[in-house]
């Protein structure tokens, strides 16, 4: 019973770090960034989007909770303001826009001048950025400290990572297929799961800031 329940909670945290990543979204910037490159550097590229996702969401799952306990800040109130700006991400999303949370216009010209697009923008921060690290946070939170638990939302961070690393290998297929259209429309989806997934997490951080607020 606990295992199915470890299972099901697992399943969420990966659908809910797959819809903030939003790995098909970024697809166009993906294309963007890598034009003029050759089948293999943009597969290169591809790759090191790919592990520094896994690398940076593995960093904060770990190294998270405690940094919030260095600062003195509570989980429920980083939850809240995570999930506040959770929502700004998804309304962005619903619009089809690239966030401001993501990446901003001076972070979007420089990037056409690195050679390393795998890294910065697409890994950090447009897909492992300030939503995804904020959700592996909570995540971890959550766990009240359980090692072989946070260890557990690896499996979630690696999923994702893998997704990403298989969008942009087939990146030119998807675009083609999809269109913009189509790839707004899967923004747009996502958009709607975060939005859902903000409110939970600032409810949850209200209801423990504030006991008494939800009863």
């Amino acid at each position: 019973m606990m295992l199915g329940m470890d299972i099901s909670e697992l399943v969420k945290a990966a659908l809910a770090l797959f819809a903030i990543v939003d790995p098909v979204g970024v697809i166009p910037l993906f294309l963007v960034a890598t034009h003029g490159y050759t089948q293999k550097q943009s597969r290169t590229a591809a790759r090191i989007a790919a592990l520094t996702v896994l690398g940076v969401l593995t960093l904060f799952t770990f190294l998270g909770e405690p940094m919030l306990g260095f600062f003195g800040i509570r989980l429920a109130a980083f939850s809240v303001a995570g999930g506040l700006l959770l929502l700004l991400l998804a309304l962005s999303m619903v619009q089809a826009h690239v966030s401001p949370q993501r990446q901003t216009h001076d972070e979007a010209v420089e990037s056409e001048e690195r050679d390393a697009v795998g890294v910065v923008p697409l890994g950090i921060p447009l897909l492992a950025g300030p939503g995804a690290i904020t959700h592996m946070i909570v995540a971890a939170g959550a766990t009240q400290g359980n090692l072989l638990h946070q260890t557990a939302l690896l499996v979630p961070v690696a999923l994702v990572a893998l997704s990403v690393w298989l969008s942009f290998r087939a990146a030119p297929m998807i675009a083609r297929r999809l269109g913009k259209t189509g790839i707004h429309v899967v923004t747009r989806l996502m958009g709607l799961i975060i939005a859902a997934i903000s409110i939970e997490m600032i409810a949850t951080g209200l209801g423990k800031l504030f006991p008494g607020l939800l009863a």
